[in-house]
Formats: structure tokens, C-alpha cells, sequence
């Protein structure tokens, strides 16, 4: 395994372009394959079986191309195919997920606060959150939500505008994160919302921000392994199982560059 070998990144949509692109801006020597699974989006409403094969031949694609390591950038995938993938794998290439990260970060600065957890049903379902904070952390409180609609809305582009706006409203304004004094965005999708549920909450609520946490914890581990790409320009590579208008806005939104989507359905 060379270190000037590239990173794969892996979603069911636009959503791991948050994790994508906080790393790019935190390794700009490094080489990113993004693979997002548009075809089969989203994620959250699946079963685990279909998730952990999805994932497992996502991740068989990034192993072809020669990737270092993979991350999964999508809770969805990361509360129930992640050691499932870690098994296929094995010692071909370090496999991260943004689960242990965000648990870590809640752990270190937020355990003594009611912590909202928000995501798709497939993460909420898990309680995977819920049970490796108190694994940490026994008394800490946890109410966890599932808001299935956030993911297909900001897939279609639907962030920033009226109906973002009041569809957070109607979700957060539920009994279940009554009193939560911090949020975790269980979803890599949802930092796209960041603004909107920030303005919601007007500043009564920590927001976590997800992408850089998970960023930072990636770039320590492929240091700590002398993985990490000590120079050279990093080359950005996406590729889509469907390809989507609305996939290539969000992609050079983040990037700030014209984006080439490649349309690669892995399943035909």
C-alpha cells in the first residue's frame, strides 16, 4: 500500500461530498475517489442486507482502483455494513466510517448535556449512537429522531429554501428533542442544513458539525499509519451509479470547480 495511492469515498447520494470535501481541504495532497450510489438512494429506507451488499461492492470498486482507504460517508451504511466491509477488506485498505468520530467528540465535550441525535431511519433504527455514547459514558442522556425526509430533499436540491426550511421546523419542534442542548447530524447529508436548523434553533442548541470532526480523525489514523501523502497535487475523482442534475450543482458547489460526473452503475 503506497501512500500516493488514492482515498475512496463512498454515499448513497450528495451527502458524503460534506465528509469529501472537508478532507480534500484537510489533505490537499491526497487523491479522492467519490463514488455516490445514487441509483439505490436513500440508504436509510433499505434494509441492512441490501446496505452491506451495496456497500460491499462499492467497496470492491475502490479496492480495483487501487484506493488506500475507504470511508464510509454515510451513517445509513456506517450503523450497519461497517463490519461486514472491515471483514471483506481485510489488510487491502483502511476502512473509516463517520460513526466512532462524532461518538469520540460528543464523549470528550458534550456528555454532560442532553444530546439530540437526528438521522435516517436505517441510523435511528440501529441506536448506534445511543449505545456507543453510554458505552462511553452510561449517564448520558440521548434522544434520537428519525427525519427520513431531510436526505431525498436535499438530494433533490430542496436546501436553503422554503421547504427546508418547513420541513425542519415540523421535525424539530417534536417532543423527542424537547431540552437537547446539542445536536449531532447523524446524516452527512444534513450539514447541507446546517444554516436552517442553526437559524431555528437561535443559538439555543450546539449544532455538531460532523464532516471536520470526521476529517480530523481520518488525516490522525492515516498519520499515525505513515499513509498519509507527504506531497504532490491531489486528483478528485466522482463517479454516480445514476447520474443526476442536482448531484453535479451540489458536487461544484462544495468544490467551486466545474465537476465531471462519470455515470458507473456497479450493478449492471
Amino acid at each position: 500500500m503506497e501512500a500516493s495511492q488514492p482515498i475512496g469515498v463512498f454515499d448513497s447520494g450528495v451527502g458524503g461530498l460534506t465528509v469529501a470535501h472537508a478532507l480534500a481541504n484537510l489533505l490537499p495532497n491526497e487523491s479522492f475517489i467519490y463514488y455516490g450510489d445514487t441509483a439505490h438512494l436513500p440508504y436509510g429506507e433499505k434494509s441492512a442486507e441490501a446496505i452491506i451488499s451495496y456497500s460491499i461492492r462499492i467497496a470492491d470498486f475502490l479496492l480495483a482502483n487501487g484506493c488506500k482507504a475507504i470511508v464510509i460517508a454515510c451513517n445509513s451504511a456506517s450503523s450497519t455494513a461497517l463490519e461486514a466491509v472491515i471483514e471483506h477488506v481485510g489488510d487491502r485498505a483502511m476502512v473509516f466510517n463517520v460513526i466512532e468520530p462524532i461518538v469520540a467528540n460528543i464523549v470528550d465535550k458534550h456528555a454532560d448535556e442532553k444530546v439530540g441525535v437526528i438521522g435516517t431511519k436505517a441510523t435511528i433504527g440501529s441506536g448506534m449512537y445511543e449505545k456507543k455514547i453510554k458505552a462511553l459514558k452510561p449517564n448520558a442522556h440521548v434522544a434520537s429522531m428519525a427525519t427520513p425526509l431531510f436526505a431525498p430533499m436535499i438530494e433533490e436540491g430542496f436546501y436553503g429554501t422554503p421547504v427546508s426550511i418547513e420541513t425542519i421546523k415540523q421535525y424539530l419542534k417534536r417532543p423527542a428533542l424537547d431540552n437537547i442542548e446539542c445536536l449531532v447530524l447523524a446524516c452527512t447529508h444534513y450539514p447541507l442544513l446546517h444554516e436552517d436548523i442553526e437559524n431555528y434553533y437561535k443559538g439555543s442548541v450546539t449544532i455538531i458539525d460532523t464532516p471536520e470532526i470526521v476529517a480530523e480523525h481520518i488525516k490522525a489514523e492515516l498519520e499515525k499509519a505513515g499513509k498519509l501523502n507527504p506531497s504532490g497535487s491531489g486528483k478528485l475523482q466522482f463517479y454516480v451509479s445514476d447520474y443526476t442534475a442536482s448531484f453535479e450543482k451540489t458536487a461544484q458547489y462544495f468544490f467551486e470547480a466545474e465537476i465531471k460526473l462519470e455515470e458507473l452503475n456497479l450493478w449492471k
